[in-house]
């Protein structure tokens, strides 16, 4: 994990400075992912399984080829975060343009072009809830979700206001084998794994269902 100066974080809250610092601290001491929302400290205990980063993987193959050389789909550390917002994520795949890339200490949210995610069989909730939430929060303009649970996803885009804060206004569903346009660049979504049925095949499917409600559906 990176670490920014002491004098960044100035213009913190005090619960995120202390939230942050713990999130330091842990270092590679504990297991899994930790991460900052408005709700608190999301910590995935499970390490990512090999179907998750074969998965990651793929993607960032196949955006790549597509995408101009100037952009790329980034995976691993730094962290994007919104010190104002008191938020910080990592996205197992950021679009991103090099040039953004050049900075010291965590990612800018809005340098942003396009955030990924694979669905953790651990916590599904983190990526359809919580990263549906925090992601227009942080003016990110598309939210790509695949879920290896149910060979299915999700792409939300165009952030609008709401009472309850940005939030995206379209969303178009796809099932895996289906083409899936991100931004700009239209991918294969055929051979992407699945994991095994262990019966998390209906659950996932209540879960992305209850989670419409955030963005309004659109048509693909």
């Amino acid at each position: 994990m990176t670490i920014a100066p002491d004098d960044t974080y100035q213009g913190a809250s005090h619960p995120y400075r202390a939230m942050r610092d713990f999130v330091q601290s842990t270092g590679d001491t504990l297991p899994g992912k930790f991460e900052i929302t408005k709700e608190g400290i999301v910590h995935d205990m499970m390490s990512p399984s090999g179907r998750h980063e074969l998965t990651t993987l793929r993607l960032r193959k196949r955006l790549e080829k597509v995408m101009p050389e100037e952009l790329v789909a980034h995976t691993g550390e730094p962290d994007v975060e919104d010190e104002p917002e008191g938020v910080m994520r990592r996205p197992d795949v950021m679009v991103i343009a090099e040039e953004d890339m050049d900075i010291e200490g965590t990612f800018d949210a809005r340098t942003l072009i396009a955030a990924i995610e694979v669905v953790s069989r651990s916590n599904p909730r983190n990526d359809w809830v919580g990263k549906m939430r925090d992601y227009p929060l942080l003016g990110i303009p598309v939210y790509a979700i695949f879920d290896p649970r149910t060979g299915s996803g999700a792409v939300l885009t165009d952030i609008h206001p709401t009472p309850d804060g940005p939030r995206y206004a379209t969303r178009k569903d796809f099932v895996y084998g289906e083409d899936v346009t991100i931004g700009e660049w239209t991918i294969a979504t055929s051979g992407l794994p699945r994991y095994q049925d262990d019966g998390a095949e209906e659950t996932g499917a209540a879960e992305a269902a209850g989670a419409a409600g955030a963005a309004e559906s659109s048509e693909a």
